[in-house]
C-alpha cells in the first residue's frame, strides 16, 4: 500500500456566504485572530505527515499564493533589533513545506476542482482538505483519516453527526458502526431531503481518496446544484467496496458561515496565552452589560 504523501486543498469558490468581505478578499484569507483560515488547514496537512500540497484557486485569489510566498521587502524591513518575532511570523507561511497552485478555470463543483489534481497526484492515494473547513485538534483530523486508510485500505471519510437543518445542505451517509470511531459507509446522497437521508452523519471537510477516483469523476454528469459533486464519485466506491467513516476528534468550523467564523476566532483567542486573560475579561464585561 502506497503512503499518503500528497494533499489537495480546493479553494476556488466565490465565497458568497461571506460577502461583502469576500468580494475583495478570498474567504480563505479571512483571519482567525492573526492567521488566515487556510493557513490552519495547511498546517494540519503538514503536521499529519503530508509532504506536498496542491491548492486549487481561481481568478482573484492570488492573495493566497502571495501569503505562502516570500516577501523580501517586508523581510528586509523587519530585520531590525526588536522585530525578530515579527520576522519569524512573516517567514513562517513560506517555510511550512512544498505548496503548489493551480487555477480551476470554471467553477463546476468540488468534483471538477479535484480533477485538476490528476497530474499532481499520479498513482498515489491522496488527502482532500476542504478549504471552507478548519478543524482544531491536537490530534490532526487528516492524520486520523490517514491512519484509518492504512488500517482498512479503503477510502476514508471524516464524518460527524449534524442537525436536521444542516443535513439537507450537506451529504448523508449510510453507515454501520464497526469499532470505536470507525463506521462502514455503504452509500451516500448529496443534499438529501429529510425523507431521503440515510442518517444525520455527513462528510465534514476531510477525505482520503484513491487515484482511481479521477476516472470516476471524468464520467460523472452534473449532480446536486448542477455541479460535478465529489460525493457522487465517492458514492461509487462506497457501493462497490465500502468506505471507512471516521468520526474524527476535533472541533470543526465552517469558514463560509459568519457565526462559525466568530466562534473560531473567540475559541482560538481564549486558548492563546497572550490574549486569553484580557480577552476573557472583555467577554465577561460584554456579557454583564448585555444580560
Amino acid at each position: 500500500m502506497k503512503k499518503v504523501r500528497k494533499a489537495i486543498i480546493p479553494a476556488a469558490g466565490f465565497g458568497t456566504r461571506m460577502l461583502p468581505a469576500s468580494k475583495a478578499i478570498p474567504k480563505e484569507m479571512l483571519p482567525i485572530v492573526d492567521k488566515p483560515a487556510i493557513q490552519y488547514i495547511v498546517e494540519e496537512a503538514f503536521s499529519s505527515g503530508i509532504e506536498d500540497i496542491l491548492i486549487i484557486t481561481s481568478r482573484g485569489k492570488s492573495a493566497i499564493e502571495d501569503h505562502f510566498d516570500r516577501d523580501p521587502l517586508l523581510e528586509q524591513a523587519l530585520q531590525k533589533p526588536g522585530k525578530e518575532s515579527l520576522l519569524a511570523d512573516a517567514l513562517q507561511p513560506a517555510r511550512l513545506g512544498n505548496i503548489q497552485f493551480v487555477r480551476q478555470q470554471e467553477q463546476k463543483g468540488l468534483g471538477n476542482a479535484v480533477s485538476y489534481a490528476r497530474s499532481f497526484v499520479g498513482d498515489e492515494p491522496f488527502a482532500v482538505l476542504y478549504g471552507d473547513d478548519v478543524i482544531m485538534s491536537d490530534y490532526p483530523a487528516t492524520k486520523q483519516l490517514i491512519e484509518a486508510y492504512e488500517q482498512y485500505g479503503l477510502t476514508a471519510l471524516g464524518i460527524k453527526e449534524v442537525s436536521d437543518e444542516l443535513i439537507v445542505k450537506y451529504s448523508s451517509m449510510k453507515i454501520r458502526h464497526l469499532e470505536g470511531r470507525f463506521y462502514e459507509v455503504s452509500d451516500m446522497i448529496e443534499k438529501p431531503s429529510l425523507e431521503t437521508r440515510f442518517s444525520n452523519y455527513s462528510i465534514l471537510g476531510r477525505v482520503i481518496l484513491k487515484p482511481e477516483v479521477f476516472d470516476v469523476i471524468d464520467n460523472l454528469g452534473p449532480g446536486a446544484g448542477g455541479e460535478i459533486q465529489l460525493t457522487d464519485a465517492i458514492k461509487q466506491f462506497a457501493i462497490k467496496e465500502g468506505c471507512i467513516g471516521v468520526d474524527f476528534i476535533g472541533q470543526r468550523y465552517d469558514m463560509g458561515n459568519k457565526l462559525e467564523m466568530l466562534k473560531a476566532i473567540v475559541s482560538t483567542a481564549l486558548q492563546r496565552d497572550d490574549l486569553k486573560e484580557e480577552f476573557g475579561r472583555f467577554l465577561r464585561s460584554i456579557h454583564e452589560t448585555t444580560t
